[in-house]
């Protein structure tokens, strides 16, 4: 990425795994100010070597210690909980004035308690989850939504730039991590018919380049389509976001749905059917893995 936005920063990042790694890069290339924390040391460790000079810390309140703004990328409701609220948390060492940015993908309950419990100390937080992948954090093309306090999201936009092209703010505490859930809800449908289709097109004899071909212009193509119908075809799930992972989001989706009425069928089958390849030891292939369920002697 190019130079970061001035001034230059004083940041802390929790967080360097698969996405948080190349993210955190990204601001310690453009020039900021920055100290990096992970719960699992030697992958902290990894991340320090690779960026020399960096500063890294052995503990959340360590390295949010002088931070102005502390950015998170963890996964899940009790990760984000433990970095800032237990006893070496991030929260114990933030200055009234600071700002958190939490890119986990969390329930929206939990943004909006993790808000209220740093405000009481004088600390803004912006739900602000991300989508793009792995591809998307190293090439600092992420879609990022967020929700929270306008002005704090003005003030800390400039320095998403530098690994999110695509920022919105979506309105108050909670919503950047329902827009998430919209956009899982679409990943699912549109993975399951990307598997179906494959599946019926070599039912039925069809070459599959030139299906893809000839459909991948038109009103059926879709990023999935375009980044994951090569690999399905040819088997390979060993990369990309892992069926775990998208059980995860969706199982947010659903309990929001049930707090809201909202009706989810699709969402809800497509579940059940990486809740299948989680049973058959799959939960760590990428979620494009939804196809063998489908192929022939795989099937449920």
């Amino acid at each position: 990425m190019s130079q970061a936005s001035h001034p230059v920063r004083d940041l802390a990042f929790i967080g360097l795994g698969t996405m948080g790694g190349p993210m955190a890069g990204h601001l310690w290339r453009a020039g900021h100010r920055l100290c990096a924390y992970n719960r699992n040391p030697e992958r902290r460790d990894a991340w320090h070597q690779a960026h020399p000079g960096s500063r890294v810390a052995d503990s959340p309140a360590a390295a949010a210690a002088g931070a102005e703004i502390l950015c998170l990328c963890v996964g899940d409701d009790r990760a984000v909980e433990e970095v800032l609220f237990s006893t070496s948390g991030a929260s114990s060492a933030l200055a009234a004035g600071a700002i958190v940015v939490d890119h986990s993908t969390i329930s929206a309950q939990q943004a909006r308690r993790c808000h209220a419990r740093l405000a009481e100390i004088g600390v803004d937080y912006l739900d602000a989850p991300i989508s793009g992948g792995e591809p998307g954090a190293i090439a600092g093309e992420l879609t990022l939504m967020a929700g929270g306090n306008a002005r704090a999201w003005q003030h800390v936009e400039p320095v998403l730039a530098c690994y999110a092209r695509h920022r919105r703010h979506m309105g108050d505490c909670g919503s950047g991590q329902m827009t998430k859930m919209v956009n899982q809800i679409c990943v699912a449908g549109l993975l399951q018919s990307l598997a179906e289709a494959i599946h019926f097109a070599a039912a039925v004899g069809l070459d599959h380049d030139a299906v893809f071909a000839a459909i991948g212009q038109g009103a059926a193509s879709s990023w999935q389509m375009q980044h994951r119908h090569d690999s399905m075809q040819r088997g390979d799930y060993a990369h990309g976001f892992a069926v775990d992972w998208l059980r995860k989001d969706l199982g947010l989706c659903l309990d929001e749905a049930r707090r809201t009425g909202a009706t989810l069928p699709v969402t809800a089958l497509v579940d059940q059917f990486l809740a299948d390849l989680q049973n058959r030891g799959r939960g760590r292939w990428d979620m494009s893995s939804l196809l063998t369920r489908l192929q022939q002697g795989d099937a449920p």
